[in-house]
């Protein structure tokens, strides 16, 4: 057989992708390949499950307009499916006077994003909200919510592969060789070729090794960020309500260790963000040769690191400091103690980087002959997975 389309990835980008491949195209022959055992195995099942509404980013840019776009469409389709799903609201708080300004620009951002409901809200009423925070002004949020997206993905299998003409998903099967031809392609998985008329990679901490094996020339480099969470023991969880975020710092494109109400009544605290020695390494002693080699032998990882090298010592102490990352958490809640707090899940984030150490901000998705690469995908790619399915099908519509 000669497949309509390949894709890479059964995250929630390409399980996304091929559900909106098959809206468009009923009768194509189609084949997803992921190379563990299950579907969302990477960063998919290992984020802290927001569904975010678009407030942070620049306007205009792919993140603001697939976040808006891909949320609303996440929760009609949470709905419509019954994955589990809250839209409980968050709050961004200001601990000092020293982050108000930045609040403000957040806020009017915001505004620009056209996001629903946002408002700028007192300390008094921060505490209608969340009892148990100590803080100085802060933004309300009310579309933002959280989601079981394992879930999400698992109801998108299951309505493509139930389809008339259904999705060919091969499991346990590693995409390690590509032959470009001008009518179909070739793809290897375990050693067995298959043929598809056009590629789709969505690779998320593969994304730059599965470009080159297609032969794109790719200046950047993905290099892994692990996030480590605690989670409130019993005796702590009615100290937290919502969702709650500290004002970012604007230098660093991460958001900040949170609090996360999850949708089994879970309270996760976190994540930080350290340099990880292994891109799919999910305990804090993680490492593989392989991947520490590639990152610290590219120019950018150490422009980064030595660049921020307070921050990044900081939060590489943190990570393996319970101290540390509670004091960091008592800057929202005060009142919590070493009691309050226990060791829990990681992840690790796909970050592309460029020469310089500087972070690709934005969604970047390209193609060039008939493959199709979402090179960069970082949060908020969850909440927009929807959306970039159907950018990519566009896309599609464009090479035909």
């Amino acid at each position: 057989m000669i497949y309509d389309f390949a894709v890479i990835g059964g995250g929630i980008v390409g399980m996304s992708t091929a559900y909106k491949l098959k809206l468009k195209f009923p009768e194509a022959n189609i084949i997803l390949f992921e190379k563990e055992q299950e579907l969302s195995a990477h960063q998919t099942g290992h984020n802290s499950g927001v569904i975010h509404s678009g407030l942070y980013y620049t306007p205009g840019s792919l993140k603001a307009e697939n976040c808006f776009e891909g949320r609303h469409e996440l929760v009609a389709f949470a709905k419509k499916y019954n994955v589990p799903h809250d839209i409980c609201g968050k709050v961004i708080v200001a601990t000092n006077e020293s982050e108000l300004q930045h609040m403000d620009r957040i806020f009017n951002n915001g505004l620009q994003n056209k996001i629903e409901g946002i408002a700028k809200v007192t300390k008094e009423e921060i505490k209608d909200i969340e009892p148990f925070v100590e803080a100085v002004a802060g933004i309300h949020v009310p579309c933002t919510g959280i989601i079981d997206y394992p879930a999400v993905v698992n109801t998108l299998a299951k309505l493509v592969t139930e389809d008339t003409v259904p999705v060919e998903l091969k499991l346990n099967s590693k995409v390690d060789r590509v032959e470009k031809g001008e009518e179909y392609n070739t793809i290897y998985a375990n050693g067995e070729g298959y043929k598809a008329k056009k590629l789709i990679f969505c690779g998320g901490l593969q994304a730059d090794r599965l470009a080159k094996l297609d032969e794109v020339k790719l200046k950047e480099k993905v290099v892994p960020f692990r996030g480590d969470y605690y989670e409130l023991t019993e005796q702590a969880k009615h100290k937290v309500q919502h969702l709650i975020y500290p004002v970012p710092n604007p230098d660093f494109p991460f958001l900040g260790v949170h609090f996360t109400r999850m949708t089994n009544g879970d309270i996760e605290c976190g994540p930080n963000a350290v340099f990880s020695f292994k891109r799919e390494g999910y305990s804090r002693t993680a490492f593989s040769l392989k991947d520490t080699a590639n990152a610290l032998s590219y120019k950018g990882t150490w422009k980064l690191l030595c660049g921020n090298m307070g921050y990044a010592w900081m939060e590489y102490r943190r990570g393996f400091s319970k101290k540390l990352f509670l004091k960091t958490l008592q800057r929202m809640i005060p009142s919590l103690t070493m009691d309050d707090i226990e060791k829990g899940r990681s992840g690790v984030r796909a970050q592309l980087l460029g020469l310089n150490g500087e972070t690709r901000d934005d969604f970047r998705i390209e193609y060039s002959q008939n493959s199709i690469h979402v090179l960069n995908a970082p949060s908020p790619a969850a909440t927009a997975g929807l959306a970039i399915g159907e950018k990519i099908v566009k896309m599609v519509q464009e090479m035909v």
